[in-house]
C-alpha cells in the first residue's frame, strides 16, 4: 500500500535535485565510509547503513522518485550489502513510496483521456493501490465490471528525469575524460535512452501486447490485458491481477514446493522471452511479479521491455545452449559475436571471462542446486573487484547493460525466494523453447 498522499510534486529544478542528492551522498558516504573503517579495524560490522540512514535514504529517495528512486530499488535487491531489517526498510522504495494527492490524479487523468476518473470508471478508487518511480497504480471497475489497475504518472516526473540524467551525465563525462579505460558515455546513454522512454505510457502498453506474445509458450505466466480506450501517453489502464508480489509473498512461509514452483517461474520470465523471442524484461524488482491464487505467475511494469539486435540474440542463444550441453565454449570467440571489444591479449581476456561464464553458470552444471545460499552476484562482483584494471579493458556492447540489469535481478529475486532443487532441467526446459 502506498504512503500518505502529498500535494507536492516531486521536486523540481535540476540544481535542486542535485542539491538534494549531494546532501544525501554526503550522509551516506560517511557512514558507509565508517562502515569501511571498522572492518578495516578488525571490527565485526556488517552493516552497510544504519537503520536511520537507510530511513532518511528511503524517504529522500522516495520524495524525488524517477531515476533517484529506481537507484534506490536496485539497491534494496542486494542481500550482500544490507541486513535483513535494512533491506526491508529500503524495500519500501519498491511500491510504496510517498503517494500523490487524488486532486493531482484526478488532473493527469482529466488532461489525458478527456474526463474525470469518476466519468470513465464505474468504480475508481481515490487511494493508491502501489506507488513507484515514475507513478502510481489505482484499483477501479470498467462500466462493463471488469476490475482494472489504472497507472498515473506523476506530474512533472519527466522533466525532473530530465534533470537526473543531466546531473549524472555530467559526472559520466567528466570521469570518461580521465581516460578511455574509464570512458562510460555510451553505457549512459543506453541507460538515459531505456529510462526516458519508460515515461510514455502508449509505448509501454504496445510493449506489455507484444510481451504477451512472447510469453505465450509459457502457459503458467501472465501479462495482463491493456484496455487500449482508458490509456493514454501519462495513463495506462491493465487487466487488475488478483495475488500477492513476490516479496510479499516471500514473508508467508512458502513450502519448499512452492518455492520451486515459483523460481522456475522466475527463470522462465526472464530467459523465455529473450532466447524465443529477443526481448526481456529488463526492470526485476520483487514489486513486478505477482503470485497469483491459481499457481500462475503474473508480469507487471513493461515500460523496460528491451529488444536486443539479431547478432547478440543469435550469439547468446548458441552461448546458453553450448553451456547447458556441457560443452567447452569458444568465450572469446562468443563475446566477440555478442558484441564486446577486447583491449587485452587473449589469454589473459579468456580467463577472466570464462570465470564469469563459470560463475554465473553453476546451476545450469549443479543439480540439485540451492538458490538460498547462492553466491553468484556476490563472487561477480569480488571478481570484477580484483581484476578491476583488466577487466574494464574488456567493453560489452551498451545495449549489454539491459541484459545485465534484468539477469543480476534474476539471480537476487532466486537468493530472496530460496528455493533448491534441480534447476539445471529448467533451464534446458527453457533452452528447448529455441527452434521448437
Amino acid at each position: 500500500m502506498a504512503s500518505e498522499p502529498d500535494d507536492k510534486l516531486p521536486p523540481q529544478g535540476r540544481f535542486n535535485r542535485l542539491r538534494k542528492l549531494a546532501g544525501l551522498s554526503l550522509h551516506v558516504g560517511t557512514e558507509v565510509l565508517k562502515t569501511g573503517a571498522k572492518k578495516l579495524s578488525g571490527t565485526n560490522s556488517s552493516e552497510l547503513l544504519s537503520l536511520g540512514t537507510a530511513e532518511k535514504l528511503v524517504a529522500t529517495l522516495g520524495e524525488m522518485k524517477g531515476a533517484a528512486m529506481k537507484l534506490g530499488q536496485a539497491l534494496s535487491m542486494d542481500p550482500d550489502l544490507l541486513t535483513p531489517e535494512v533491506r526491508q526498510m529500503m524495500a519500501r522504495l519498491q511500491n510504496q513510496a510517498p503517494a500523490m494527492s487524488y486532486a493531482q490524479v484526478s488532473r493527469v487523468v482529466q488532461e489525458e483521456l478527456g474526463a474525470a476518473p469518476e466519468a470513465l470508471f464505474k468504480e475508481f478508487s481515490p487511494d493508491a493501490l502501489a506507488a513507484a518511480s515514475l507513478g502510481q497504480v489505482h484499483r477501479a471497475v470498467l462500466h462493463d465490471g471488469r476490475p482494472v489497475a489504472v497507472k498515473v504518472q506523476y506530474p512533472g516526473i519527466d522533466v525532473s528525469m530530465g534533470h537526473d540524467m543531466d546531473n549524472l551525465g555530467l559526472v559520466v563525462k567528466t570521469v570518461s575524460k580521465t581516460s578511455r579505460m574509464m570512458d562510460g558515455t555510451a553505457y549512459f546513454q543506453e541507460l538515459r535512452d531505456e529510462l526516458m522512454l519508460e515515461l510514455d505510457y502508449r509505448r509501454e502498453a504496445k510493449l506489455a501486447q507484444s510481451f504477451a506474445k512472447s510469453v505465450a509458450r509459457l502457459p503458467d505466466l501472465y501479462v495482463p490485458q491493456v484496455v487500449e480506450e482508458r490509456s493514454a501517453h501519462r495513463v495506462l489502464t491493465l487487466e487488475l491481477l488478483e495475488g500477492q508480489t513476490l516479496k510479499d509473498w516471500v514473508t508467508t512461509s512458502p513450502d519448499d514446493a512452492a518455492r520451486f514452483r515459483v523460481a522456475r517461474q522466475l527463470i522462465r520470465a526472464t530467459y523465455g522471452p529473450f532466447l524465443d523471442a529477443g526481448e526481456i524484461h529488463a526492470d526485476p524488482h520483487p514489486g513486478n511479479f505477482m503470485v497469483m491464487p491459481d499457481g500462475r505467475m503474473g508480469l507487471l511494469d513493461f515500460g523496460s521491455i528491451k529488444r536486443f539486435s539479431p547478432g547478440f540474440i543469435a550469439a547468446n542463444r548458441r552461448m546458453f545452449q553450448q553451456a547447458l550441453r556441457l560443452e567447452t565454449l569458444d568465450v572469446l570467440g562468443l563475446c566477440r559475436e555478442v558484441g564486446f571489444s577486447v583491449e587485452l591479449p587473449e589469454a589473459e581476456a579468456e580467463v577472466l571471462l570464462r570465470e564469469v561464464l563459470h560463475i554465473a553458470g553453476r546451476p545450469m552444471r549443479t543439480a540439485p542446486y540451492d538458490y538460498g545460499t547462492c553466491d553468484i552476484n556476490r563472487d561477480m562482483r569480488n571478481h570484477f573487484t580484483r581484476n578491476a584494471a583488466r577487466i574494464m579493458r574488456i567493453r560489452p556492447p551498451p545495449e549489454a547493460m539491459m541484459f545485465f540489469r534484468a539477469t543480476g535481478g534474476l539471480a537476487q529475486n532466486l537468493r530472496l525466494v530460496g528455493a533448491q532443487g534441480d534447476f539445471r532441467q529448467v533451464f534446458l526446459e527453457v533452452g528447448a523453447l529455441v527452434g521448437e
